[in-house]
This record gives C-alpha cells, structure tokens and sequence, in this order.
C-alpha cells in the first residue's frame, strides 16, 4: 500500500481529525500515505506558519495553486492595474480544476510516480466525511475482467432536495462529463433540479491515476470546460471570474466511472450550523474518522438553521455555548436573535428560539427542550 496511496486534500488548514485519519492509516497499514495540501494564494502563507505542528505527525507537502485576474464586465479588459496580489479583489485562485496542472508545476507530480505512487485521492477541505475508502482503492488495482481499467473514480451520492444545485454526472458522446448548475440554461434549470431525473450529485471525492494526468498534461489534451463566475464587488465593479471544477476533467480520462457511496462520505462543514452538528454527540471519533453516533435511532440528520448572531467567527460563535448540546433525539433547531445556551442543555424534536430584536435569552444549565 505504502507504494500506490495518497490523500490530496484542497485548500487552507488541515484539522486535527485529518491528520489524525492519515495517522491511523499509516499506523494500521504499517504504510506512508502523505497529506498534500493546494492552497491558494490567500491561504498558503498561513499554511506554511502552521506546518510545523503536522511535519511530525504525517509526510506533509504543500503547493500553492494559480491566480489569475478578476476581467472587468463592462470591458472585458483585466481589473488589476499591478500585480499586488495583496489588495484582496484584483486576483482569484482559478477553482479546484487547477489542481492538475498546479500539481505538476510544484513538481511533486512527477516526485510521487518516482516513488512508485499510482493514485491520488482529492477531496475538499471542507467535506469531514472524506477519508480513504480502501474498496474504492481495490477496485483500481483489480478492475473487473473484461473492463477497461478505470483511470478517474468520482465518488456520488444520492440527491435531496437540499442538494439541487450539486453537479451531476451525464453521458456525453459516449464519455462521462460533469453538468454544474452554472453550465445549465435558465430554462432547463427546474429540469436540472429534479431528483427524479438527475439521481446522485457529485461529492467531489475524486481517485484519479497520477500516470493518467502526466500523460494527459504532457500531450496537452485534458479539456476541461470554463466556468464563467459573475460577481459584483464593493463599490458596485462588475467583474468576471473563469473557473474550473476538479471533477470536469473527468470526461479525458480512460474508463472513467462514478461510484455511488454511502451519505457518510459527504459531510461539508460550510456554516456554523453544519460546525455545531458535527461538534454535537450526534458524531463519534472513531480511528481519526467522524462516524454518526449509533445511539441515534434514524440515519438523516437535523436540519439546523442559525441567525445572524451565529454568524461570525468560530470563536465567537462557540461563546454562545457553555458546551454543545445534547442534539442526540432533535429533528429541527431554528435559533433567531441573541440567545446563549449554558451548560448540559438536551434539544428534542422541534425547537424554535427567537429572541427578538434587543432582547436576550438564555437557556439555563440542565435545560431540557423538547417540540418547543
């Protein structure tokens, strides 16, 4: 295993349980998986002040991906006038698309195939719910009789109603391509959103072969379509973004499929709402992996929807909590205004707590709510 595995994760720091998946693989596998990070041009010189708390627990590398610059809507000319990556609104990392040719030009491309590596798994940094799926590696290295090896593995899970604007895998010509809600014409978009015709949703888990993308880059023939990003900046500039998404490189690729897996591999910690779930008993650590708390009776999670209040840094946010409630039985948690919460506090079924404008409420310690 030590010679054909590697985690690629994108973009900003690595939490503890991530290092800690790593750690436990290596350490149940007796291998030496690395943990690769691409961070943009915002996040790299962050990255690299932190390094030092990770080098010891894994093989950790880091390469900073491309920039490029913001086009004015109006002119279609560039909207930075110097090269001052620092001003924060001239420039912008490309989208996770750029990892392909980033990573060759950190050269840890061509270093990882020297070492006899053969895949790479990239996930976001965001999705707790993405570790190595050793079946998914097996299936690489012993594809079925008569099939032609698969060279990309895009990991798909079932569609929800919460999850219509994910992209979604269509077969094109013969070959499998990414359709992303921004590709999709606003009369088809209804259609599009459809979780009766359009079934799974791509998690942007992705096993792709490093021999593949060398081959690829070396010939220049990876296609990938561009996707155009239009955004309004403070002081009302119209500009726009050309991006790329990871997953669209899918259709280059010999034999490539989507695997359909289980909800569990999807867990994107996007808002402070998703933090608290998480943070909550409704999750377990298990061998440096977030798993649902079996003492849960139903798989689906609560859905929880945070103020204003809530929204702000993680530290703030979690002062709002003497610890993280007891969500283990709750199906539904609106929290509106300035409400605080104190200790061992029980949430079941539908709770609803508005706290109007300047007013406070807090929940007592030991407080049990229960379809309140």
């Amino acid at each position: 295993m030590t010679s054909i595995s590697l985690q690629l994760i994108m973009y900003s720091l690595p939490p503890p349980p991530l290092s800690l998946v790593v750690q436990c693989l290596n350490k149940k596998h007796n291998s030496d998986v690395p943990l690769v990070l691409m961070n943009s041009f915002n996040t790299h010189e962050e990255t690299q002040r932190v390094r030092f708390k990770y080098d010891k627990r894994v093989d950790l590398h880091m390469f900073q991906q491309s920039y490029h610059p913001r086009v004015l809507r109006e002119t279609l000319r560039p909207f930075p006038v110097n090269v001052d990556l620092k001003d924060g609104v001239s420039w912008y990392p490309p989208g996770h698309g750029d990892i392909y040719n980033s990573l060759k030009r950190s050269g840890l491309l061509e270093r990882f195939l020297e070492e006899g590596k053969e895949f790479i798994f990239i996930s976001n940094i965001d999705n707790l719910g993405a570790t190595v799926d050793l079946g998914i590696l097996n299936f690489l290295l012993h594809p079925p009789k008569d099939s032609v090896p698969a060279e990309f593995v895009m990991e798909v899970t079932n569609k929800t109603r919460s999850d219509v604007k994910g992209g979604t895998l269509i077969n094109y010509e013969g070959n499998l391509h990414l359709l992303e809600f921004a590709q999709v014409p606003k009369d088809n978009v209804d259609e599009f959103k459809s979780i009766k015709k359009f079934k799974v949703f791509n998690t942007n888990n992705l096993w792709v072969s490093l021999r593949a993308i060398k081959r690829l880059l070396d010939e220049e023939t990876m296609r990938v379509e561009v996707i155009v990003n239009r955004k309004s900046l403070d002081g009302g500039v119209n500009v726009i973004q050309l991006e790329t998404a990871a997953g669209a490189a899918i259709k280059n690729f010999n034999g490539a499929v989507g695997i359909n897996v289980p909800r569990s591999r999807f867990l994107p910690v996007k808002k402070t709402s998703d933090l608290l779930v998480v943070m909550s008993n409704l999750f377990q650590l298990r061998d440096g992996t977030l798993v649902q708390n079996p003492a849960r009776l139903y798989p689906e999670l609560p859905l929880v929807k945070l103020g204003e209040h809530f929204f702000m840094k993680v530290r703030e946010m979690l002062e709002r909590f003497e610890n993280i409630p007891d969500m283990l039985e709750l199906d539904h948690l609106t929290v509106s205004g300035d409400v605080t919460f104190g200790k061992n506090v029980t949430l079941k079924g539908t709770v609803i707590i508005i706290a109007n404008h300047g007013d406070r409420i807090d929940i007592p310690s030991g407080a049990m709510l229960e379809n309140r």
